[in-house]
Formats: C-alpha cells, sequence, structure tokens
C-alpha cells in the first residue's frame, strides 16, 4: 500500500499523535515542535546534506537530538578512496538550535569560533536560496577546511514520509528527501582549493523531525545525476517504524517523483553474519521496478559505543547499475551512477 497524503493541515492532534500517515511530494503537514507530546529527550530534529560531484563529496550535519547535539563534516576523495570526519557532540542541547519547522525557509547555525574554538557550520535559507558555508579549523593535518556552496533548482517534487511507530503512539518520523538540487562553490583543505562545477555537482537534503523510540536500524540510499539529458535521481530505505501506509522509495525523473513499493538492500555477509559492506551488493525491489547492481568505492564508517548511546554508521559510496521504471513504465537505464547506501545502527 502507497497512501499519499494530500490534506494540508497540522502534523499533530492535540494529544501529540500523527494526525495521518503516508507520503508526499512535498511538506504538506505542518511540523510545530510545542505540539509535541512525548517526553522532551525523545525529539529528534536534523538537516543533513550532500554535496557531490564524480571526484569529491561534502557531508555536512547539524543535529539537535535533545539530550546531546551533534554536528559533522565530513570531506570525502572518491579517487583516491580516502575520507575525513569529525563529529563534535554539545550536550542538553533540547531545542536551543532552534531548528525551523519547515525546510522551505529558515537558518540553521552552529558556531562556536564567536568563542575562539574551531567550528562554524551554517545552513541559509531565504526566498528560496540556500547557501551553506563551513570553517574548521585544525579539520586535517592541523589544516583548515572551507566550505562554500550555493544550491539553486530544486526539483519540483521531494520524497516526504510520515512515519508511525507502532510501539508509540506519540513517537513519529517527518521526514524530507530533496534530491538533485544543482550546486555551485567549492571547498578549500589548507592550500588545496576544489570547484564544484554546477553542471557536474548535485545537492541533497535529508530533512528530519521527529519523536524516535530508543533503538533503531534504519537502510538509506540515494543518487542524482543527469543522464541522457535528463535529471535522474533516487531514494530508496527502510527499517524503521510502521511503513505500512507507505515507503520512501521513489525514483525522481526531470523534477517529478514516481513512487516505487519496497526495495531490498541485499549486502554480502561472512558465514558469522559479519556485513562485508566494501563488497559489491544488490538491490531488488518486489515490483521489479528498481534492479541495481552496487560496486563499492568507499565506506564512511563510524561508531561511538557509549553504553547506553551507541551509533554504528556504514556510509557507502559507489556505482549503482541496472534498471528503473517509471510510473508509465518507461525503463531508465543506469550505468556506473554514482550515490551512496548506508545501514545505521542506533541506540539514542
Amino acid at each position: 500500500m502507497q497512501r499519499q497524503v494530500k490534506l494540508r493541515g497540522p502534523l499533530l492532534d492535540k494529544n501529540g499523535e500523527l494526525i495521518d500517515k503516508g507520503y508526499a511530494k512535498s511538506l504538506v503537514k505542518d511540523y510545530d515542535r510545542k505540539a509535541i507530546k512525548a517526553k522532551k529527550h525523545r525529539i529528534k530534529e536534523w538537516d543533513y546534506y550532500l554535496i557531490y560531484d564524480d571526484n569529491y563529496a561534502v557531508a555536512l550535519t547539524i543535529d539537535d537530538n535533545s539530550y546531546m547535539g551533534l554536528v559533522s563534516v565530513s570531506l570525502i576523495d572518491f579517487k583516491n578512496k580516502r575520507e575525513k570526519t569529525i563529529s563534535p557532540m554539545q550536550w542538553l542541547t533540547f531545542g536551543k538550535r532552534n531548528f525551523p519547522s519547515s525546510s522551505v525557509d529558515g537558518d540553521v547555525i552552529y558556531d562556536n569560533k564567536k568563542k575562539n574554538k574551531r567550528v562554524k557550520v551554517a545552513f541559509y535559507n531565504k526566498n528560496g536560496k540556500r547557501t551553506l558555508e563551513v570553517i574548521f579549523n585544525k579539520f586535517h593535518n592541523k589544516e583548515t577546511f572551507t566550505c562554500f556552496v550555493e544550491l539553486t533548482e530544486e526539483p519540483r517534487d521531494s520524497m516526504v514520509i510520515i512515519t508511525p511507530f507502532k510501539e508509540d503512539k506519540k513517537a513519529f518520523y517527518y521526514n524530507q528527501k530533496i534530491v538533485g538540487f544543482k550546486v555551485d562553490g567549492f571547498f578549500k583543505l589548507g592550500d588545496f582549493k576544489y570547484r564544484f562545477e554546477k553542471e557536474q555537482t548535485r545537492g541533497i537534503l535529508d530533512w528530519g523531525r521527529g519523536v524516535w523510540t530508543y533503538k533503531n536500524t534504519w537502510y538509506w540510499g540515494a543518487g542524482t545525476r543527469k543522464v541522457n539529458g535528463h535529471e535522474v535521481g533516487f531514494n530508496i530505505g527502510y527499517g524503521f517504524g510502521d511503513t505500512s501506509r507507505a515507503s520512501e522509495n521513489v525514483i525522481f525523473y526531470d523534477g517529478r517523483l514516481h513512487k516505487l513499493d519496497q526495495v531490498s538492500f541485499n549486502i554480502p555477509q561472512d558465514e558469522k553474519g559479519n556485513y562485508l559492506y566494501t563488497n559489491p551488493w544488490t538491490f531488488t525491489s518486489n515490483d521489479n521496478r528498481f534492479e541495481m547492481e552496487f560496486k563499492p568505492i568507499i565506506n564512511r564508517a563510524s561508531k561511538t559505543d557509549v553504553g547506553i548511546i551507541c551509533s554504528d554508521q556504514n556510509q557507502v559510496f559507489g556505482l549503482f547499475t541496472g534498471t528503473m521504471v517509471l510510473d508509465d513504465g518507461t525503463k531508465v537505464e543506469i550505468k556506473d551512477f554514482l550515490g551512496f547506501a548506508e545501514r545505521v545502527f542506533n541506540k539514542w
């Protein structure tokens, strides 16, 4: 079942429970942190941007998990198969980051350089113009990392999903994935400067607001680029919450959303059940509309385990080759299409 939510209005009722569940093509429901009735330490809010071309990627996160916040900056070098990620934590944020209630407008800024420390990450968003700015002192080999990019030409449709959790009626995930911004800008590490050219560089936004249960595993994958003169992208994922009303699996074609049903991530394992993330994967779908082989290039792996809080992340960048089928039956073949797929386990 793939139920589309079209009716506009508030996300939560007076009891702090979801009014509607399913998928949408835009943020049709209004998120209001003050309407949440769950325990305040369960609220999770974040913005994640991925900027990439065939050579490099920059991944940026600002989040507020209530009892702790995170700022993360990643630089990924596909050609040399190396990456650097630093993710400073801050305790007891509890909404102090003042995340906007919508992705349409509003800034998110973390800046401790004002206190003579090392990091500024800012997401500026006003009147349809998105600008991302980073200054990170001593990022790698004591060198400063800076980044400045502008995101334009937002696609008409995005993937929005309103996901409940069976075990807690006041838990939910309201999520938007915008796949296919065009990006212009640069990053600099020490004396090395790299230009992101608009026609070759694409951007993805993962905008998340919700109340999460304590223990979850999620699978997520996405990619975007031009294929035979068309803007092509996809978003796939599952693993948490009650997705009986809708999945988050979609194809984007020239800015329009084409809805898929279920997609499975087939990650190779050894005889002991350990995941072999850098071996080739496959992706299969129950409707035969997303059939892919995936050749990993690099695993951006990160693990934090301090007992009651644990995050084990494996975000694997690589090349997708296979076939996607649009709503009208048109087959879109892609070959060596750069994107990512991840498996993340959290106790949070």
